[in-house]
């Protein structure tokens, strides 16, 4: 199916399950939707296969199941579901809000353009602004302006508190169902009188509030950091503002303009700090309503009856409970593994599963347990591991393949999952924009310490000796004279035929052999000297000349 027709029968069915919804009179967000219908078609169970192209029939089956889903008031799953979307549609970080003018500069003002127009204002208005804060802190006037830092050093407390007080809510649930769960894991018997599935799932959701939460106090002791640096720096500017001023009737505008600026853009920075600490204060209450099925499924009589000769631990408490185990040695083999004194960046890495133990998770369908760094950080493909236990460690470390494909399988059930154990690397289509803005500390890699040595040699680099340099002004000038009348010249070349394809070519021979005969007797022959003279070449009285051949040759034995 092309991916244009895909998204229009994608787009049909979201509507669709709106429409139903809405005859129901449950109101859902289209992102909401969209979301329940990729939680519905990833769970295996109910038979969708993503290779295969959706049928009528497929179709009518993918509404029906959402909209159940969608309508299910009782159910943590969907209410995990719900908040991850309300959070990421409405969670922000460091909130991105952002006799002066002389009659004489009237006329020069007006002549200017729509954009330089637009500049000067915000600069007057800035000064304005620092010249109303100024008045307002000797007491002349600045009527109207609210006292922000007072008003953010009363709000930031009182909401941290809050957050305080509902992160102490979930984190207290979260131990007890995780109480719980031991409890059925460690005596299968009760699975039949308990009910794990709902247990395990309302466990998700407090866990994710519970992160939810803690994200935002970052922010809010982020925001009263800020805060504290910026009423010192506002305290320091009204000083050198008073020093400058004084008693003086006139202040030259190029000594005091710059301060009133900086002074306004200061306040503004107050503002934006209000805004975020509104913002986020409201974003805690908003999501408090996310907890409501727990009084309907696991009333304080239910809850009182699951805890029955169980201890209730907290996270502190069981990593401490394990602290002295560590990976050995001898159980390292050929994994790595990361400690606090060998890695210089250890608290900073970021932990698969949010620093759940992944084994624990495979081997008891989904029971999350948090892992204790001190006994080890594995590290396997890039990605960083932690255990509840050093025998988790080393029987996770076994088979990391298989323990991770079990946790995946789980995640295509409860698709809440996914973005609380943070698994979207392996589900991409499913990364939510408050993830996306922090992708870059994926790529925190260990510093790892060791101890080593280095030998180098005197001179490593070989020398740089340029040949053609000449330190003589007149030879430069020489070089200079000639490349100048280079430049004026012009090259000829000419082949010929017997130069024409000529190469240089060698050819390899036997040297000639040196050979001599020796006979039995030593012999000689003498021939006679010939003496030949032809006479009357020279003429004579005659015209035609007549030579006369005279052989003077004498024998051998005459001579």
């Amino acid at each position: 199916m092309p991916p244009t027709q895909a998204e229009s029968v994608i787009k049909n069915i979201i509507r669709e399950i709106e429409k139903e919804c809405a005859a129901h009179g449950e109101i859902v967000s289209e992102t909401l939707v969209a979301f329940m219908v990729k939680a519905v078609v990833l769970d295996p169970s109910n038979g969708f296969s993503t290779d295969r192209t959706l049928i009528k029939s497929d179709v009518q089956k993918l509404v029906k199941l959402c909209v159940t889903r969608l309508l299910d008031s009782k159910n943590p799953s969907l209410d995990t579901i719900k908040m991850q979307v309300y959070f990421d549609m409405n969670y922000t970080s460091r909130a991105a809000l952002q006799s002066v003018f002389p009659q004489a500069e009237l006329g020069t003002f007006l002549t200017l353009s729509r954009k330089d127009k637009e500049r000067q204002l915000v600069e007057l208005t800035l000064i304005v602004t620092g010249i109303r804060l100024f008045n307002r802190d000797c007491g002349k006037g600045g009527e109207g302006i609210d006292n922000l830092p007072e008003i953010l050093r009363e709000a930031i407390p009182a909401t941290t508190h809050h957050i305080d007080c509902q992160l102490q809510i979930a984190q207290d649930l979260a131990y007890r169902y995780t109480a719980i769960l031991e409890k059925i894991t460690k005596n299968p018997l009760l699975i039949k009188e308990f009910q794990p599935l709902l247990l395990k799932e309302a466990l998700y959701n407090v866990r994710q509030y519970e992160i939810f939460l803690q994200i935002i106090l970052s922010d809010i002791i982020g925001c009263a950091q800020e805060v504290e640096k910026m009423i010192r720096q506002l305290g320091a500017q009204m000083e050198q503002l008073k020093l400058t001023v004084k008693s003086k009737t006139a202040v030259p505008t190029s000594q005091v303009f710059p301060i009133f600026t900086a002074l306004a853009s200061l306040w503004t920075s107050f503002q934006d700090e209000t805004v975020l600490i509104s913002v986020l204060s409201n974003l805690t209450t908003h999501l408090e309503p996310f907890l409501g099925t727990h009084e309907l499924l696991f009333p304080n009589k239910v809850m009182k009856e699951l805890l029955k000769d169980v201890t209730v631990k907290t996270d502190v408490y069981r990593i401490k409970e394990h602290m002295e185990e560590r990976v050995s040695s001898v159980d390292i083999r050929k994994l790595e593994w990361l400690f606090p004194e060998t890695t210089a960046n250890f608290d900073k890495l970021l932990i698969q599963y949010r620093g759940f133990c992944g084994y624990t998770f495979a081997t008891t369908d989904g029971l999350l347990l948090p892992g204790n760094p001190a006994i080890g950080i594995l590290k396997y493909k890039d990605n960083y591991y932690t255990f509840n236990t050093k025998e988790a460690a080393c029987l996770f470390a076994d088979n990391p393949e298989n323990f991770i494909n079990l946790i995946k399988e789980k995640a295509k059930k409860n698709a809440e999952l996914i973005q609380l154990l943070e698994l979207h690397q392996q589900f991409e289509t499913l990364i939510p924009y408050s993830q996306m803005r922090d992708v870059d500390k994926h790529y925190i890699k260990p510093i790892t310490k060791c101890e080593s040595s280095t030998q180098t040699d005197t001179h490593i680099l070989p020398p740089n000796i340029v040949r053609s340099y000449e330190w003589n002004e007149w030879e430069l000038r020489r070089k200079a004279i000639k490349l100048a009348n280079l430049r004026q010249k012009m090259t000829h070349s000419v082949q010929t035929n017997l130069s024409h394809m000529r190469r240089d070519n060698c050819s390899q021979v036997y040297p000639s052999k040196e050979a001599s005969t020796q006979t039995l007797r030593e012999n000689s022959t003498g021939v006679p000297r010939p003496q030949i003279y032809i006479a009357g070449l020279r003429g004579g009285k005659s015209k035609t000349t007549h030579g006369v051949k005279v052989n003077l040759t004498r024998a051998v034995d005459e001579t």
